[in-house]
């Protein structure tokens, strides 16, 4: 996964959320549906489709979704 339309996908299609690309640079408190256990849940999901893995405490400073893409990416 490298592209910010995947990621997006993923986290619509997997956690159930109505986000669009033009979503990506909100924060998480102006993320339609967003609550703390999504993270949790997103973390897992990307963890799995990756093979590789990511630090919690790195995503929960990620200000926004594109900010966690970034993690995700640099991991690869």
């Amino acid at each position: 996964m490298t592209s910010i339309d995947e990621f997006v996908s993923i986290v619509r299609d997997e956690l159930g959320l109505p986000v669009t690309a033009d979503d990506v640079d909100l924060s998480f408190d102006e993320l339609p549906g967003w609550d703390s256990v999504q993270m949790l849940w997103l973390l897992t999901i990307l963890e799995q489709r990756t093979g590789k893995s990511l630090s919690l405490p790195d995503m929960l400073e990620a200000p926004s979704l594109a900010g966690l893409h970034k993690l995700v990416v640099a991991a690869r």
